[in-house]
């Protein structure tokens, strides 16, 4: 058996929805932004993976009857010629980008929601190589990207955010959204930033400092009621 290679960091990159029917001029989908950051997140996926940072391909894939589309989407998506069916090629299609298609040692994951961690085994996955961080590109910014940080902090991971690797359908959206995500308490950097800090990505090492000061300043979690018959027991007063 050949030898396994792990991660070294603790940080693993996400690439969102970068797919045919999303990017290209034309598309049903098109994010007017999105074509445009193709080049950089060519650069980054490639130093990603010169220093074994683990890659995580995630994008849509529906049937083509429609049971599987969001419901805020559908009419959309029917009305459009029910793009992004298993094995479609072309403008419409869940083809990933030639630019940055996946390569053998990429994950590849297909979601069904806007997030990259709803019903997917990508948490899983992240657990089982120790990744403790998520560095966010792709499309959307106020959709998909947004959703996955929302999803990946209340999962217990520290979210960087590759601001010129993410895109919407405007500047002045993205910059909303850039605004909530820094307020969120997402790391923003640039791609070059991204990529001069590789292999060791700094991240704010949060749950390690809870977990010390936990274990340094033990509280009871929950609180303990002495009851008149001497027991003691956690009481729901609300």
């Amino acid at each position: 058996m050949g030898a396994v290679v792990l991660p070294k960091g603790k940080v693993a990159l996400l690439v969102i929805d970068m797919e045919n029917a999303f990017v290209l001029p034309g598309a049903p989908f098109q994010i007017k932004e999105a074509m445009a950051t193709i080049p950089a997140c060519k650069r980054v996926i490639e130093a990603s993976r010169k220093h074994n940072v683990p890659i995580f391909y995630v994008k849509r894939i529906y049937r083509a009857d429609g049971s599987d589309v969001e419901p805020a989407r559908w009419e959309k998506w029917r009305d459009k010629g029910r793009a992004m069916q298993p094995g479609s090629t072309g403008v419409s299609s869940a083809e990933y980008v030639a630019e940055i298609k996946p390569e053998p040692g990429d994950y590849t994951l297909v979601k069904h929601r806007w997030s990259a961690f709803m019903l997917t085994e990508l948490d899983l996955i992240l657990r089982r190589l120790g990744i403790e961080a998520v560095a966010l590109t792709g499309t959307t910014t106020p959709n998909c990207i947004r959703t996955s940080a929302y999803d990946a902090d209340a999962l217990g991971y520290e979210v960087i955010i590759i601001e010129d690797c993410c895109s919407s359908n405007s500047p002045e959206i993205q910059q909303h959204n850039i605004i909530d995500l820094k307020n969120l308490g997402a790391i923003i950097m640039s791609s070059d930033d991204y990529i001069q800090k590789l292999p060791d990505i700094p991240i704010a090492n949060v749950v390690d400092r809870i977990r010390q000061e936990m274990a340094s300043n033990p509280i009871n979690p929950e609180p303990i009621t002495e009851f008149e018959d001497k027991t003691v027991g956690w009481v729901d007063k609300w």
